[in-house]
């Protein structure tokens, strides 16, 4: 079920099928597992993600805005920006993006590679401006868990837009 509320929450902020359905079957077969409580069997193909565990889904190479309990650090988030938004101080380009994902990078960490470069690769196709900034508040709105919400009314009202013309 988790899978499909996945794929639909996909949906609903923009993203197409393909990357809907991906998405849903690679966050839950990624953080599913990590999450699952001590001494809890899961049937075999499914992979639930317990929301009072996130934490343990925490993955390498990340940026460190959220500690190892999953407590939010304010210091390593204004960090992306003092040390990667040379452009603007309160934006990333896709090229000040790349040289971050390189420079939080573990050695031999191909899962956490994968992940951050995931995520942020996503957020940034969605959420850039069309001079192609990635801004501060947008981050910001990911980490608190708003943006999703943001995103999923801005696409509903462009819909009723185009219907009343």
């Amino acid at each position: 079920m988790a899978g499909k509320a996945a794929d639909t929450g996909c949906r609903a902020i923009g993203c197409g099928v393909a990357l809907s359905a991906a998405s849903a079957v690679f966050v839950n077969a990624a953080l599913g597992p990590n999450t699952k409580p001590e001494n809890q069997k899961t049937p075999p193909f499914k992979f639930p993600i317990y929301v009072k565990n996130i934490h343990k889904g925490k993955h390498g190479s990340d940026s460190g805005v959220y500690d190892a309990n999953g407590r939010f650090v304010s210091e390593k988030f204004e960090e992306i920006f003092k040390k990667y938004a040379h452009t603007k101080p309160d934006a990333l380009t896709g090229k000040e993006l790349q040289e971050m994902l390189q420079a939080n990078r573990e050695p031999k960490d191909f899962k956490g590679w994968l992940g951050g470069f995931t995520e942020w690769k996503v957020l940034y196709s969605l959420c850039k401006d069309k001079d192609g900034f990635l801004h501060k508040d947008t981050v910001r709105a990911v980490y608190d868990g708003s943006l999703f919400e943001r995103l999923e009314q801005e696409r509903k009202a462009k819909k009723e837009s185009r219907k009343k013309k």
